[in-house]
């Protein structure tokens, strides 16, 4: 399909546990993965293999200087001007890179999700769209408590001491003021489907209507 304008980029951000993978598995639905092409800011931690593994978890990975969102600003900027990439493979067990990368071919819709996408400014000024999902505290925790337990690894003593530790801190500090410079507040209490219509009309209404 051809495109008829540069790929437009749109950041998918709010606190940890907000619903944010859902939104974009949502919008991808919508548009088909053919038009789309996927980044998560949590691939871009940085590697810690250098350190040994008992400091590792001891590093705040809610605070920005955790991730490389240069990195991650260039490869949009790639992708927008139509070359495709090598997206970081992390592994959250052992807070390391995994050797093997995921190619992510350029599409006429890039979709990025991540806590801090709108705190970093080099981020934040890298989107067409700036998307916000608005999520009680209480349930992003207990969202967050099942995710890492089931999906990385975790015992429930690491992760409500990281929750206390950084999580909500970090939240505080620096996703919930970033709540401001969004373009579109989505409320929790929708589904992520109807997120991802609302998302879509505003895609339409910024390119001007019509198809995608």
């Amino acid at each position: 399909m051809p495109h008829r304008h540069r790929p437009f980029a749109v950041a998918i951000a709010g606190g940890s546990g907000s619903g944010k993978t859902s939104l974009t598995r949502a919008m991808v639905g919508l548009l088909g993965r053919d038009r789309c092409a996927v980044l998560d800011h949590d691939s871009y931690y940085r590697d810690l293999a250098h350190l040994p593994p008992a400091l590792r978890a001891e590093v705040n990975f809610d605070h920005p200087e955790s991730l490389e969102s240069d990195l991650l600003a260039r490869h949009i900027e790639d992708l927008r001007d139509g070359r495709a990439v090598e997206r970081p493979s992390y592994d959250f067990s052992t807070h390391t890179r995994r050797p093997a990368t995921t190619r992510i071919e350029p599409r006429s819709i890039i979709l990025c999700e991540g806590i801090l996408l709108l705190a970093v400014p080099e981020l934040r000024s890298a989107f067409d769209l700036r998307v916000y999902v608005d999520t009680p505290a209480d349930v992003r925790a207990l969202r967050r408590v099942s995710r890492d337990i089931v999906e990385r690894g975790r015992t429930v003593e690491s992760v409500v001491h990281q929750y206390f530790e950084s999580v909500r801190p970090m939240h505080e500090r620096f996703v919930e003021p970033a709540r401001d410079t969004a373009d579109l507040v989505l409320g929790w209490q929708h589904t992520p489907e109807a997120w991802a219509a609302t998302v879509l009309a505003t895609l339409r209404g910024r390119l001007g209507g019509g198809d995608l």
